[in-house]
């Protein structure tokens, strides 16, 4: 029987309750096996921080068994069709303990790689199946334009080329040929979240059709065509429409014009903002073609007001048969009717989950995505023979250094849940026997043996989503964490408010500053790390340092950074954002008045020179 007969077979022996069951997808919290086996449910997904048991692989593949042991369950009024299980995987498996984190995406447009970025997807498959796991919400192809945005280092870049090439790459490279090591890809957020007016998470995007088809929907087209399974609708709104009521951005531009043939998800609660009457936010999404609802605690309301709506006319049948259709498709595209349950398939828990191959590759994109822009004096590389000082605040922090959407929806600090990787510190003390380490370089204030240089690693603490945007209070929309968080030391970005009000640093981390200030009164050179989601407005950091390096976010293999500042490898990344000189500047690659600190593509390697 070919696919689509199977679903037409399907499809015509569902009930209207069964079909809107697979239209919904609640959070695991909100639903047990038996729900899902009784409402017909399609689809669950786990918020960031949501996880089973310890966490560790072989519970989530345990969990999954049971959803999908009850979504196959046959018998009266009861028709059989496996759950698909979705996570946000977006930059390693990264949710779960023990997971290979790769940096996010900001440092691998630095690192313009697309081989690279098709290993790092693979390997990303391959720790998202060792948890039974068959979708990710990734990637995201967002065209972040104002630095301000919390969710900027999800960006792979200001250009919407470079976002193409490395978008598909990294489709291609999860779904490779739908086989047995594949998962399920989701192009986020359709469309224009990059572009807010001033960079608000979930905020309006505000111009012409025209630029909007230029910066925001080219992205999209190579992964298109790549074959992407599924697309996610965007927070934002377009010219004053939000994106999850927006017919003509899902269905006329997306499915019509565009030819996509998958399923449109929905964002977490994302189609509440589209009414205060819950039952008109409804009809207003299914019938602008939204397909897959991300309902996480409200699926209940979901399916009876869905069904409410179509007994009364609102929705046509036609739309909730294309809606299901779309889901079937996915699942039988991806080859999810055949598989195995969860706990006998070939991947589940398999030993390769965090193993040193996998680490292997995230060390590499690491060292690629690393970008120098200051380099005087001849103190980079530095010697692993010399008294190294060791200062900053993120300098053996594996929290801060692998950000938001690690462990718990707004990142941890510290080391302690970041299982199997190396720190900033434990990568360079591995291979410089003489580096001390003093955060605070209180050891300058006592008794010591002299330093040869400094490196001190400087930055940002970890943020998700609207909380991590730089703006001037106001109220912060809760996004695809719903609030979760994980046990033990949670970074919660200030309880709630933005990150900060500017993107000066040493004005929202003073400390820092004073660090390298301290170093440098003491006669030590400074070569200066800067861990962070974005570039920043860094002039006096900059002024205090004889060499300044981007390291972005690097995810758990911290110790790929010394492989560059100790000279087993050089610098080899360049500037996929323009780097602002102060908090008003907002340049993007191609602007007429183009004047930032450093331009897009900017960067050099161990000698000074221009890579």
């Amino acid at each position: 029987m070919s696919a689509e007969s199977r679903i037409d077979d399907l499809l015509g022996r569902m009930t209207l309750r069964q079909k809107v069951g697979q239209m919904t997808q609640p959070e695991r919290l909100h639903i047990t096996p038996d729900e899902v086996r009784d409402h017909h449910i399609g689809s669950i997904l786990s918020g960031g921080g949501s996880t089973p048991g310890e966490n560790r692989p072989a519970d989530w593949v345990a969990m999954n068994d049971a959803y999908w042991a009850a979504s196959m369950e046959e018998g009266d009024g009861l028709l059989p069709i496996p759950i698909l299980y979705g996570v946000d995987a977006i930059h390693g498996n990264n949710n779960v303990l023990g997971a290979t984190v790769f940096p996010h995406n900001i440092g691998l447009g630095c690192a313009n790689d697309p081989d690279l970025m098709a290993r790092i997807a693979q390997v990303t498959a391959n720790e998202i199946l060792a948890t039974g796991v068959e979708w990710t919400f990734a990637p995201t192809l967002a065209v972040a334009r104002d630095d301000r945005w919390g969710r900027t280092y999800e960006s792979y870049s200001e250009d919407p080329e470079r976002v193409g090439v490395l978008g598909e790459a990294f489709v291609r490279g999860l779904q490779g040929d739908l086989g047995d090591g594949a998962v399920a890809a989701c192009l986020k957020h359709w469309v224009g979240d990059g572009g807010t007016t001033g960079g608000v998470d979930q905020g309006e995007t505000t111009c012409s059709e025209e630029e909007l088809r230029r910066l925001h929907v080219a992205p999209y087209l190579p992964a298109l065509r790549a074959g992407a399974l599924s697309v996610m609708a965007s927070y934002n709104s377009w010219n004053g429409e939000k994106c999850h009521g927006h017919r003509w951005l899902l269905t006329d531009l997306l499915k019509d014009e565009l030819g996509f043939e998958g399923l449109v998800v929905s964002d977490w609660n994302g189609i509440d903002q589209l009414s205060d009457d819950y039952g008109e936010a409804i009809v207003q999404s299914v019938n602008a073609g939204v397909d897959l609802f991300m309902v996480p605690d409200q699926w209940r309301d979901f399916i009876e007001g869905t069904i409410s709506a179509v007994e009364a006319g609102r929705i046509p049948m036609e739309r909730i048969d294309d809606a299901v259709r779309r889901t079937l498709r996915v699942k039988e595209r991806y080859g999810l009717f055949d598989r195995p349950r969860p706990a006998d398939r070939p991947h589940s828990d398999t030993a390769l989950f965090g193993s040193a191959e996998h680490r292997a590759v995230a060390r590499e994109a690491v060292r690629k995505s690393m970008v120098c822009l200051k380099n005087e004096g001849g103190h980079l590389p530095v010697s692993k023979e010399s008294r190294i000082l060791v200062a900053g605040r993120n300098s053996n922090n594996r929290g801060h250094q692998c950000g938001g959407f690690t462990v718990a929806w707004q990142g941890t600090f510290g080391n302690d849940h970041i299982h199997g990787g190396t720190s900033i510190w434990e990568g360079i003390h591995a291979k410089a026997p003489k580096a001390v380490l003093s955060w605070d370089a209180s050891i300058l204030d006592g008794e010591h043996d002299g330093f040869d240089v400094a490196i001190v690693v400087i930055g940002e603490g970890p943020y998700a989503e609207g909380l991590g945007d730089v703006r001037s209070g106001g109220p912060v929309a809760a996004g695809s964490g719903g609030g979760l968080v994980a046990s033990g030391p949670v970074q919660t970005s200030q309880g709630g408010t933005p990150y900060a009000a500017t993107l000066e640093h040493r004005r929202n981390h003073p400390e820092d500053l004073a660090v390298l200030e301290k170093i440098r009164a003491a006669g030590i050179p400074v070569v200066t790390v800067l861990v962070s989601g974005r570039p920043l407005v860094v002039e006096h950091e900059i002024d205090a340092s004889d060499a300044f390096v981007a390291a972005w976010l690097p995810g758990s293999e911290g110790a790929g950074v010394p492989d560059v500042l100790l000279g087993d490898h050089d610098f080899q990344g360049t500037l996929a954002f323009s780097w602002p000189r102060t908090d008003t500047d907002r340049f993007n690659r191609g602007d007429d008045d183009y004047d930032p600190r450093f331009p897009y593509g900017f960067g050099l390697d161990s000698e000074g020179r221009r890579v």
